[in-house]
């Protein structure tokens, strides 16, 4: 398989950036700069419309530069540089990244202890194979593969007023340079998604989704065909669900729903930028129990080769594998690399900005449960009455509580070790992190990884996630 070639533009302007860092590093205590050029589309069609643009959420071109002086740091983003002239930005950054100091010595604001940031030196290039890259798709042949994927939805589906298909890729290429640094990546990743709409036989409206996602080229788009099979059973069951008698039950997760919760009990509540705000209840469990023993969690870029397997952050720190919960036991967060000095401990490689222009913070990339070594069946034979959850919707998370809360498309009903074929939907789960993942008792082998999504810090900065897991037995209290 060819690799993704990295950015012709950022090759071109990186000897300019160097000289750029050199004039601000003899400034300031530290300085860095952070470039990207990203190409990409997204397609969107449904039995109504059709859209297509070559551009998406993750496309992108310019730099941000990142400068410390006296414990305070300043950043400037920029998308004009003219590499024969570094000197003329040096002229400009400075007197904007000078006031944005000033403004903060001003302030009266004791500035955390933060120091200036690591700079160990460090070369790398990297170029992720790929398969079709996004710049290379004949749109008009892939538009008509995704209109015969929503045609097929709407007609295997009895009473379906639309199937609505959308398909995703990005080619990226970030540089991140200092004085002692020079690193260089580029990579593909691709996703793409059905929803089918139909009413019931009571007029109420039912939809059905599905997605496929990784680091690859659009040929990964190929696996829609394959999953819009599933349609008309899922629609089915939908159609068929009655509501749930609120209370505790007995529940199984699908690796979906697994992710689900990974995402939301161990996502934002470990971003230790919360820790430093003192803002995350997990900065008071770390090294105590937090679920049973078959619960083990691994967060980072390198856990998967998902849409968010970058090889280095925004901030130069290379992608980890952070073990978060090993047996039961919180081992340790996530942090970027200023939260990272604030609190003492190693950078993990999770600073992510939404683009050039914005902050970085803390962000999660591949949150993973470990796979046990149980059966689904086994896990079904097991449950005395409760119900398999599928088909992860959405979540939340109160990270200075750890409350959480889960929505499910749909469960299936289990009486003494049997499905009983009875379906109820939606499944709003509620309850309180260490119990629900200290009630987990069985984890079957295999890990599913869900990458369709996407995750904000709070109602913005949004960015490019996955999560996942293998099917977890636990007890949680459903409505």
């Amino acid at each position: 398989m060819k690799k993704a070639p990295f950015s012709p533009y950022l090759e071109s302007i990186a000897p300019g950036l160097k000289e750029l860092v050199r004039l601000l590093g003899a400034r300031y205590d530290y300085a860095s700069v952070h470039s990207a050029d990203s190409v990409g589309f997204r397609l969107s069609i449904s039995q109504k419309s059709k859209s297509v643009s070559d551009a998406n959420m993750t496309t992108e071109r310019g730099c941000v530069v990142r400068v410390c002086k006296n414990s305070l740091y300043a950043e400037y983003a920029f998308n004009e540089f003219d590499p024969e002239r570094p000197r003329d930005t040096f002229d400009r950054l400075v007197y904007e990244l000078d006031a944005q100091l000033e403004t903060l010595a001003a302030a009266g604001v004791e500035p955390y202890a933060t120091g200036i940031l690591p700079d160990e030196k460090l070369e790398l290039f990297v170029e992720k194979p790929a398969g079709i890259l996004p710049e290379e798709a004949d749109i008009s042949a892939l538009v008509e593969r995704l209109t015969a994927i929503s045609d097929k939805g709407v007609s295997e589906v009895e009473g379906a007023l639309d199937c609505a298909v959308s398909g995703t890729s990005t080619h990226i290429s970030k540089m991140f340079i200092s004085p002692n640094r020079f690193l260089r990546q580029s990579y593909v990743y691709t996703e793409g998604n059905y929803f089918i709409y139909a009413p019931d036989a009571r007029g109420e409206m039912k939809s059905a989704y599905e997605g496929v996602s990784g680091c690859g080229g659009i040929e990964i788009l190929d696996g829609l065909a394959e999953k819009i099979l599933d349609a008309p059973k899922v629609m089915k069951d939908l159609f068929d669900a009655g509501k749930i008698v609120p209370g505790e039950y007995e529940i199984i997760t699908d690796p979906d729903v697994s992710g689900l919760i990974a995402h939301e009990a161990f996502g934002h509540g470990v971003e230790m930028d919360m820790f430093v705000k003192h803002r995350a209840l997990g900065a008071e469990y770390i090294g105590k129990r937090v679920g049973s023993d078959l619960v083990t969690m691994h967060e980072g870029a390198k856990c998967s080769e998902s849409v968010t397997a970058f090889v280095f952050d925004d901030e130069g720190t290379l992608a980890g594998d952070v073990t978060e919960i090993d047996h039961g036991i919180l081992k340790a967060g996530i942090c970027d690399a200023l939260s990272a000095l604030r609190l003492g401990v190693s950078p993990t490689g999770n600073g992510k900005r939404e683009n050039y222009a914005h902050k970085v913070y803390t962000r999660m990339t591949n949150t993973l449960f470990d796979p046990g070594d149980s059966t689904l069946d086994e896990m079904i034979a097991s449950v005395k009455h409760g119900y398999l959850l599928s088909g992860s919707e959405s979540g939340m998370e109160d990270p200075k509580h750890w409350g959480i809360q889960c929505i499910a498309s749909r469960g299936y009903e289990i009486v003494d070790g049997k499905l009983t074929g009875k379906v109820v939907a939606p499944i709003v789960m509620t309850g309180c992190v260490p119990d629900l993942l200290g009630n987990v008792s069985m984890a079957s082998g295999g890990v599913g990884v869900f990458g369709t999504g996407a995750c904000g810090k709070g109602h913005k900065e949004w960015v490019k996630v996955a999560d996942g897991g293998p099917y977890l037995k636990t007890k949680a209290r459903l409505g």
